[in-house]
């Protein structure tokens, strides 16, 4: 019996002759049929990226392990970085949220409706606002209260939350607590947050209304791997709407949420998708 899968391959190596031809190569030989293609020739850097999409009939023992063991060996000559992903196996993720819920509605809408390939397997939150919308969606709801004299401990609770159950993924979905340096270093590569784009200017509470008040002309947001550095991790993706001097504090605000949602939303699709490339503090994003 022969079962048709499609796989993801990631990688980055330094750029030289045949690399491609190799990549194609086994990948026919290995009786896969590719889908969708994309590179990166970076002259600044002189390095290689590609994704590579396929579809492979597997049978008998070949599977994902026997795939990636014959890959290693070009992996080896070429000095690659890489990862080879099976698309139906969707990453178990953890959503953190405080009190502003628009990200997360979005977020779990489309993955009710079927959009986001990830699984959802609970929610943090420092407060019990979104309990409730958590709770229909039947997805577990864990409330981490934060202490200032206790917030180690919390962090160290949010942790072992994400351990337990087995998350690859975290996403903070306008999560208004920062990271410990320990946190950001345990989820490196595999935690995403989304902030508008008016840091460092509009620090603290109200930015819009700091903002209005300042006349700014464009309004966005960012969303970024977490690093220890505070909002200027790796950029996933960015967008902005142009406004107008007759648009209250209120009006920014609204735009400004409406933004996020969909720059959180584009750059946790890439990600689960497969469709980003770390490289140190920038990212390359086969969108």
């Amino acid at each position: 019996m022969r079962i048709s899968k499609d796989y993801v391959l990631l990688l980055q190596c330094p750029d030289r002759a045949g690399i491609v031809a190799a990549i194609m190569g086994y990948i026919a030989n290995a009786g896969g049929s590719i889908t969708e293609s994309s590179q990166f020739n970076d002259a600044m850097t002189d390095r290689f990226y590609m994704r590579a999409a396929f579809r492979i009939n597997l049978s008998g023992s070949t599977g994902l392990a026997a795939l990636e063991a014959g890959f290693a060996k070009i992996a080896k000559q070429f000095d690659m970085s890489w990862a080879l992903h099976d698309v139906q196996a969707k990453p178990r993720t953890v959503i953190a949220v405080s009190r502003f819920g628009h990200c997360l509605y979005d977020l779990m809408h489309r993955w009710l409706s079927g959009v986001l390939p990830m699984e959802i397997v609970g929610v943090v939150s420092n407060h019990e606002d979104m309990r409730s919308f958590v709770d229909w969606a039947g997805v577990p709801y864990f409330h981490l209260p934060v202490d200032k004299t206790k917030k180690e401990e919390q962090q160290r609770a949010f942790l072992e939350t994400v351990e337990q159950l087995q998350a690859e993924f975290v996403v903070l979905a306008r999560y208004m607590q920062i990271l410990s340096p320990e946190m950001c270093e345990r989820l490196a590569g595999r935690c995403i947050n989304i902030h508008h784009s008016f840091l460092p200017s509009f620090k603290g509470a109200k930015p819009y209304h700091q903002a209005h008040a300042r006349g700014v002309k464009i309004i966005g947001a960012t969303a970024h791997y977490v690093t220890t550095a505070l909002d200027e991790g790796p950029i996933i993706e960015q967008d902005v709407v142009r406004i107008r001097h007759s648009h209250t504090p209120e009006a920014l605000a609204e735009i400004g949420k409406d933004i996020e949602r969909r720059v959180l939303a584009r750059a946790v699709q890439w990600h689960v998708q497969h469709r980003v490339i770390l490289n140190g503090n920038r990212t390359i994003v086969f969108d």
